[in-house]
């Protein structure tokens, strides 16, 4: 089955977002072995968060083929790949659920095969919650990513700790880190500042150089904060802060457009938000690739999004907020002990962070270099993996109907999957592929869905709440 030099390494990849579709491609392909060329195809999981053509095309990862499916459609197609068809590698880009009943799904139908892919899966960024949860949930595949030191130590405590097999925790990166080392600011000196980390009197940064002005974003999370008067909140101050500062440019890079979706559910836009504003002229929202954004940025500013970490690995100066608290409802606890806290009341008075070394080094940001070899133990036990003679064993998830009979068929069931990851009746597309008729009735069904949890939905909660 491994792939040779005159044979591309053959690589699936699901996902059920935008975000996990970018993170499982570049997965893809920092950890094939060395030089091997690699077909990619990429399989997106139908539900609410199923990526937009706009979306995919931001990302920016091609795939050599991709297409649309239900879990059991997905099943069928990794059932019918064999011979030349078959694939080396898997990647589960999913939510810990959806993982879970792949695993299971895919045990059932490669239980007479003697050899099957490499499954691989992880995390998209920063885990904050649901830890012991989320990595249950993806127990039971070849490879579980830990995108630092620090996640590859906890998540081998979990497993240790419930008595499950903790071999497959390999430490990497997160792949989509990378670009160019911030060059300091524009018209300054190796974007130096006087000492003690303050801007001159006033606040204010060196005025722009080099064509183009000191350019502070605010990297925007679907769902963190969550309710109106905190991002209401957010948007007054990153647009009183264009007001202080006139001879800087202020963005605020967005995630999606009114009525798509993400990762996470966002119910109130800022592009709503800032409807209501009278933001200056050095105010602008901005979408594209976060890399591209991060090109022309001198200070980046979030509540936890992991952008951050982007930031961080490129030396961007970055600094996320506490004007909220420091909680984990937000995320922003992940951070403590970095040295990127602030409030926008110290950023406007032209405080810039200094990131503590040891705790970025413990991060997988690798800002010293060092990303390139962070991927090496992931890319040397795939290859050992598909040497491996005779194939390999088949899965086995730490959930079975002896350790969680009251939790795993409920998550199974979700994705049409009986106990056994056999299709329940009645499921999508289980009996056999869908026809014109049934693709149109299916779009128009997920449009529907989609309208209702992104309009009608967040309406009613907060009639709820008056």
């Amino acid at each position: 089955m491994p792939a040779s030099a005159t044979k591309a390494l053959r690589v699936a990849v699901l996902a059920d977002s935008d975000t996990r579709w970018k993170w499982g491609a570049l997965t893809a392909t920092r950890v094939r072995p060395g030089d091997t060329e690699i077909h990619l195809d990429g399989y997106l999981l139908r539900g609410r968060a199923t990526p937009t053509a706009r979306q995919l095309r931001e990302v920016g990862v091609s795939a050599d083929s991709l297409r649309e499916v239900t879990a059991v459609e997905f099943l069928r197609a990794m059932e019918g790949a064999r011979g030349e068809e078959s694939y080396d590698v898997l990647v589960l880009a999913l939510v810990g659920g959806g993982v879970q009943a792949m695993l299971h799904g895919l045990g059932r139908v490669w239980q007479d095969r003697a050899e099957r892919p490499v499954v691989v899966t992880g995390y998209v960024g920063v885990v904050y919650e649901k830890l012991a949860d989320g990595l249950l949930l993806r127990h039971g595949a070849d490879l579980v990513l830990a995108n630092s030191r620090q996640d590859a130590d906890r998540f081998r405590a979990v497993y240790e700790g419930v008595g499950a097999d903790a071999a497959a925790v390999t430490e990497v990166a997160l792949p989509f880190l990378g670009g160019a080392a911030y060059a300091g600011e524009p018209g300054g000196v190796d974007g130096e500042m006087p000492e003690g980390g303050e801007a001159p009197e006033g606040g204010e940064a060196p005025e722009g150089g080099g064509g183009r002005p000191y350019t502070v974003v605010f990297a925007a999370q679907p769902s963190v904060p969550d309710s109106r008067k905190d991002r209401t909140y957010l948007l007054e101050r990153l647009i009183r802060h264009a007001r202080l500062h006139p001879e800087r440019e202020v963005l605020l890079k967005l995630r999606s457009k009114p009525g798509e979706h993400t990762t996470h559910i966002e119910e109130l836009p800022y592009q709503k938000l800032v409807q209501r504003a009278d933001p200056p002229a050095n105010f602008r929202l901005v979408y594209g690739h976060m890399g591209e954004v991060l090109d022309r940025t001198d200070l980046l500013v979030t509540v936890s999004s992991t952008a951050a970490l982007e930031s961080l690995h490129r030396s961007v100066p970055t600094v996320v907020l506490t004007d909220l608290g420091v909680r984990e409802a937000l995320g922003n606890h992940h951070f403590v002990g970095s040295g990127c806290l602030a409030s926008w009341d110290q950023l406007d008075a032209g405080h810039r962070p200094a990131p503590d070394p040891e705790w970025v080094a413990r991060q997988g940001v690798a800002a010293d270099g060092g990303y390139e070899t962070a991927f090496d133990e992931a890319r040397e036990r795939i290859a050992a993996l598909l040497a491996r003679p005779g194939g390999l064993p088949p899965l086995a998830p730490y959930y079975t109907l002896v350790t969680a009979p009251g939790y795993l068929p409920g998550i199974l069931a979700r994705h049409h999957l009986a106990p056994d990851g056999t299709p329940l009746p009645g499921a999508p597309a289980a009996d056999k592929s869908p026809g014109p008729v049934r693709q149109v009735v299916r779009r128009a069904a997920r449009g529907a869905y989609r309208h209702g949890v992104q309009r009608v939905a967040p309406v009613i909660r907060r009639m709820g709440e008056l």
